[in-house]
């Protein structure tokens, strides 16, 4: 099997835009999910003016947005990782990146992805969003919705619009990325895809690279880019990284879609934003940026970051953006420890790599907003997770707003139950060979 798998890397085979994990696997969609919310782009058969070929008007509505970086080591998620703290209950798409999910040994980079991992990290995310937002009802709904006797109405988790799912996840060697939902927009979403880009051994295997996703929101299209890009502090490192970046644009390719008016670049899209350990560092002498470190001397340091420099000055990165730093470089620590690696005796000829802010989230264009910026306080590994939220215009049609209700009620849900898969469990015994749900 391993000459197989290792040739179709080398060859950078595509493994299709919609082979990815998701709570609404089906056998009819072409894009994964169940249910697709129509397209009101599509002109009907018939000549009767509805609400599905009517001229696009459209409003501007804003959603909130969080996106989370996390360099994890190799190391395995335990049951008792807390996430929940980390997490900021009050937005609408939930986007995790995680890179070496898995070590990157060569039986993890030649050989076929082991899903297991990839679960792990997604049932953390379900319980910590979930279990937040299922407290955040029950206080709320003291106050929006209570019976004739004043007592709250509790909605079952099932219909609780509050509740998250999981429209996309997909894992290429260490790089994996989650996207969530609430559950009263995921009836909008379109057109999940996702596009694998090996840039590590040989320019082309997983070690190193991006897995990006996107989808559609109303008449909105979104992009988020997973990166894990070339390490190395050396002088001209970052030039591999520079290299790693403009392969990532030209190589990532989406399907056009039935109607061939989907983006199909990265910078085509509406909203794009790049996440991951980009592995730029500081460009001065180690003892002076961790004397600098040591003085908590940001400003001074960040002059001589290299992403920023990219930012400004660069080729590749032009005309991007990122938010203020505020915080600690993320990278790289000791084991279990808050100390930086290297300010500690090591053994002889051990590699001292400088405190560097190698986890980064920036994003393209117009129409997204930062309103926060910060690193976490785990030590499950020698790099700290990165976070940001966003606020995202989005384009909605006017005539949905009519409509809306129908979407969300009672009606849209039998319509939808008739088009549900079994479960997991079910799915297994059956032998498919199609991505199944992770639900748990």
């Amino acid at each position: 099997m391993w000459p197989r798998l290792v040739a179709n890397k080398i060859l950078r085979k595509p493994l299709g835009s919609n082979n990815f994990v998701t709570d609404f696997p089906g056998n009819d969609s072409p894009d994964g999910l169940v249910l697709e919310a129509p397209s009101f782009d599509q002109p009907s058969s018939n000549s009767t003016p509805t609400i599905f070929n009517h001229h696009k008007d459209t409003n501007t509505h804003k959603y909130k947005v969080f996106v989370s970086t996390w360099n994890v080591g190799g190391e395995e998620p335990q049951q008792d990782l807390n996430i929940k703290d980390w997490i900021d209950t009050s937005c609408d798409i939930y986007v995790f990146g995680f890179q070496e999910i898995v070590p990157l040994k060569a039986s993890n980079v030649l050989g076929s992805e082991n899903s297991s991992i990839c679960m792990k990290w997604n049932s953390l995310i379900r319980e910590a969003l979930n279990k937040k937002t299922h407290y955040y009802s029950q206080d709320n709904l003291k106050h929006d919705k209570q019976d004739h006797d004043g007592n709250p109405n509790i909605i079952e988790s099932s219909n609780n619009p509050r509740e998250f799912h999981c429209i996309i996840s997909k894992q290429m060697v260490g790089i994996l990325i989650s996207v969530w939902v609430r559950s009263n927009i995921r009836p909008f979403i379109r057109h999940p895809n996702v596009s694998c880009v090996g840039c590590g051994i040989m320019g082309c295997l997983g070690n190193k690279g991006s897995v990006s996703v996107r989808f559609r929101l109303h008449e909105t299209s979104f992009c988020f880019v997973c990166t894990h890009l070339a390490s190395g502090s050396r002088e001209g490192d970052e030039k591999l990284r520079n290299s790693n970046v403009a392969d990532i644009l030209s190589r990532t390719s989406f399907p056009r879609g039935p109607l061939l008016d989907l983006p199909r670049k990265i910078l085509d899209h509406d909203r794009v934003i790049f996440l991951g350990d980009l592995n730029y560092r500081i460009s001065l002498p180690e003892a002076t940026t961790r004397s600098l470190v040591e003085r908590r001397e940001w400003n001074a340091l960040l002059k001589h970051d290299q992403l920023m420099m990219e930012l400004k000055e660069g080729q590749v990165l032009e005309g991007w953006h990122e938010g203020a730093i505020q915080f600690a470089p993320t990278y790289k620590y000791c084991p279990n420890s808050n100390v930086y690696y290297g300010c500690r005796p090591g053994n002889k000829g051990e590699k001292r790599r400088a405190p560097a802010w190698c986890d980064r989230i920036i994003w393209c264009g117009k129409g997204l907003k930062q309103h926060e910026y910060g690193r976490g306080t785990s030590k499950l590994s020698d790099h700290r997770p990165v976070k940001a939220i966003f606020t995202a215009e989005v384009g909605v049609l006017r005539t949905l707003r009519g409509y809306h209700s129908f979407f969300l009620s009672q009606r849209f849900d039998k319509i939808s139950s008739q088009f549900q898969v079994s479960s997991a469990d079910d799915f297994l015994c059956k032998g498919s060979t199609k991505s199944s749900s992770f639900k748990i």
